[in-house]
Order: C-alpha cells, then sequence, then structure tokens
C-alpha cells in the first residue's frame, strides 16, 4: 500500500469521503482548504484522510476512509499514523479529529493512535447535518473531539 497526497488536477474520491462524512456539501468545503491524501494498492484507491490548517500550529484530520472491502485490516490506522507524520514534518504543534458519539471503533481507533479526549461539541450533528444519523444503534448527535501534542 503507497499513502500519497491527491495531485492538483486529481479527482477527489467523493464516494470514498463520504463513507466517513454523509455531508457533500461539507466535504466539498474541507477539500477546497485542507490537503486530500489517498491510499493506494494494485492502482486502486482503498483509503483516503484529510487534513485541514485549523489555528496556528494546529491541523485538524477531518475524514479518515477506507472501501468496505478492506475494513478492518488496520488500513484506517496506517492512514491516521500517516497523517500524524506529515503534520509533524509540516510544522504542526497539535494535531486534532472530532468523530461522533456513536462511532465506538472510530473513538477506540483514535485513543490506539495517541489521541485524547479533550472535549466534546454537543449536538454538533445536529445542527449541521439535515438528517438523522444512526451508527451502531445509536443516533450520532454529539462531536467527541480528540487531540495529539507532535
Amino acid at each position: 500500500m503507497v499513502i500519497r497526497k491527491l495531485n492538483e488536477g486529481e479527482t477527489t474520491p467523493m464516494e470514498l469521503l463520504l463513507l466517513a462524512d454523509p455531508s457533500r456539501k461539507i466535504i466539498e468545503e474541507y477539500v477546497t482548504r485542507g490537503e486530500c491524501f489517498i491510499a493506494e494498492m494494485e492502482q486502486q484507491t482503498i483509503g483516503a484522510y484529510v487534513l485541514l490548517p485549523t489555528r496556528p500550529e494546529t491541523v485538524e484530520l477531518v475524514n479518515v476512509a477506507v472501501i468496505e472491502s478492506q475494513q478492518g485490516r488496520g488500513i484506517g490506522k496506517r492512514l491516521v499514523l500517516d497523517a500524524i507524520k506529515i503534520a509533524k514534518t509540516k510544522g504542526y504543534k497539535t494535531i486534532e479529529i472530532g468523530t461522533g458519539n456513536s462511532s465506538i471503533g472510530q473513538l477506540a481507533l483514535y485513543q490506539k493512535c495517541g489521541f485524547r479526549i479533550m472535549g466534546v461539541d454537543m449536538d454538533f450533528f445536529v445542527r449541521h447535518y439535515s438528517e438523522k444519523i444512526f451508527e451502531n444503534g445509536i443516533q450520532c448527535r454529539d462531536m467527541v473531539r480528540l487531540s495529539q501534542d507532535l
């Protein structure tokens, strides 16, 4: 597997990013302001993430997605660790990530990768998404914010 920055002029892997964020409008907004990285295996895009500068010395990992046929094979963890490495090489001091209260697997993954919970944005998904989101039988209402010093 190779992870690389999406080249200028290449098509954003929207269908892949929609696996991690159901809002095309929100994805389009942060992709234009951030940098998209893709994971390829045998010339097929199997994963992606987006790094978005938010404040001086801080970057946010705003989307981590893996195609369904490759989920559960450690690719998400490799993407998160790659994002941390890239953030360090770019000189950022902090990397942040947010995920839904219902995203049990993602919460575990991010903590295994060194992130710590720093807060909760109550009703984030209710305010910013027109349709209700359910995951693991739980309504996704709140954004759990995590951070890691680099």
